[in-house]
């Protein structure tokens, strides 16, 4: 059997849900032949008589599923340091955005952009994801409040996937807060109606689910329409109160529900049942110095799959690391090695939907590898402003 490349010498952390753990195979070997994995295994088991164009000796070092970074608002102008001052000095999140400031502060500045300046300006953040091993990112809109924005938000987000080696998943949020021109029922109404434009532009639609957002009836309506629409559904649900919302995005049967801080015990029982994956951003819990975690305990319980992602954006969680992500969700919610090597990679694909594609290391996936200059995988976890990749692979190249 001929192959394209064939990377040897490899210990592989594969994520493969038949292994135990993290699927791990030492003296193991990865092949790809047209973009995808034709083999991942111990070296032992590559086929007999088996030839490559390109063969690789990795001398031991570490090989995992391409990172996922499965909830970015990686697309905006303008940023918010002057709201962090002012929460340093005391301000609430809540406060900030009744006064005026927070997601509308971005609106403002993502409306005066062109799609190129849009582009532009998140072509940065998206390479420092690339540089930390990210292969697949979601990216969302949800700063433009009107159609033109928002549209010329996703378009600017599926440029960057033509710009840089990267799948770019992306999500329609056009019900992230109401615009200050607009009564609620007639912008809610233009959201739902904006939902069937977006066929090719919009893998997902999301919605803010939160007392300073959407309440729990005016999020139904939009997953109603998304519904009608044929496409599938995040939510930002329970981040700063109990609103129910991991148990209306499960009842929906959403890809994720992300944050999560206030969920309840019904919340995770419904999530489970659903297949709705917990997505955790401790990126926003530490910037925005909250003091409540998510249920992490309940999740394990009731057996709610968890994903980690940065929440990358320009006020609660202006943060590009993935690894940095990764050390936040051990030391601030207490997640296990294991949890968060699988959050990264395989949870993190299934909460875009994209697991059958990306997220281990099995034949039949699109070859999308991070090669790692470690002893042990807890090394990615446990270093702080430590980058140990040796290589990024993005379709077997």
């Amino acid at each position: 059997m001929r192959f394209d490349t064939v990377w040897r010498g490899a210990r592989l952390a594969t994520l493969a849900e038949s292994l135990p753990g993290l699927g791990i195979v030492e003296r193991g070997a990865v092949a790809c032949r047209d973009g995808r994995i034709a083999f991942a295994g111990p070296e032992r088991d590559l086929p007999t008589g088996w030839d490559a164009e390109t063969r690789i000796d990795l001398d031991g070092r570490w090989v995992t599923p391409g990172l996922v970074d499965a909830h970015t608002h990686l697309v905006h102008a303008g940023d918010r340091a002057q709201e962090f001052e002012l929460r340093l000095a005391g301000a609430s999140y809540e406060e900030i955005a009744r006064a005026g400031g927070g997601i509308l502060s971005t609106v403002r500045a993502t409306r005066a952009a062109s799609e190129d300046d849009l582009v532009r300006t998140a072509l940065p953040r998206l390479d420092r994801l690339i540089a930390e091993g990210v292969t697949t990112v979601e990216i969302k809109s949800g700063y433009g409040l009107e159609p033109a924005t928002e549209t010329r938000m996703l378009r600017a987000a599926r440029r960057l996937g033509r710009e840089r080696p990267v799948a770019v998943a992306t999500s329609y949020l056009g019900a992230h807060a109401v615009p200050p021109e607009t009564d609620r029922a007639a912008y809610l109404d233009e959201v739902c109606a904006t939902i069937p434009r977006l066929a090719g532009l919009a893998d997902a639609v999301d919605t803010f689910c939160e007392g300073i957002a959407f309440s729990p009836e005016e999020t139904a309506r939009v997953f109603e329409a998304a519904r009608a629409a044929g496409v599938p559904i995040k939510l930002h649900a329970d981040q700063l109160s109990d609103t129910g919302g991991a148990a209306l995005a499960a009842r929906f049967g959403a890809l994720s529900a992300d944050h999560l801080e206030y969920a309840s015990e019904l919340g995770a029982a419904a999530m489970a049942k659903a297949g709705t994956v917990a997505l955790l951003l401790p990126g926003a819990f530490y910037t925005l110095r909250e003091t409540r975690a998510p249920p992490v305990e309940a999740f394990r319980r009731h057996g709610v799959r968890m994903a980690i992602a940065t929440d990358c954006n320009p006020g609660s969680s202006p943060l590009t690391s993935p690894l940095l992500a990764m050390n936040m969700a051990a030391t601030l919610f207490r997640l296990t090695i294991d949890e968060i090597l699988a959050g990264t990679t395989r949870e993190a694909a299934r909460a875009l939907g994209r697991l059958a594609q990306v997220g281990t290391l099995e034949p039949g996936k699109l070859c999308d590898l991070a090669i790692w200059e470690i002893e042990r995988p807890a090394e990615l976890v446990y270093r702080l402003g430590f980058n140990p990749l040796f290589a990024r692979v993005f379709r077997g190249r």
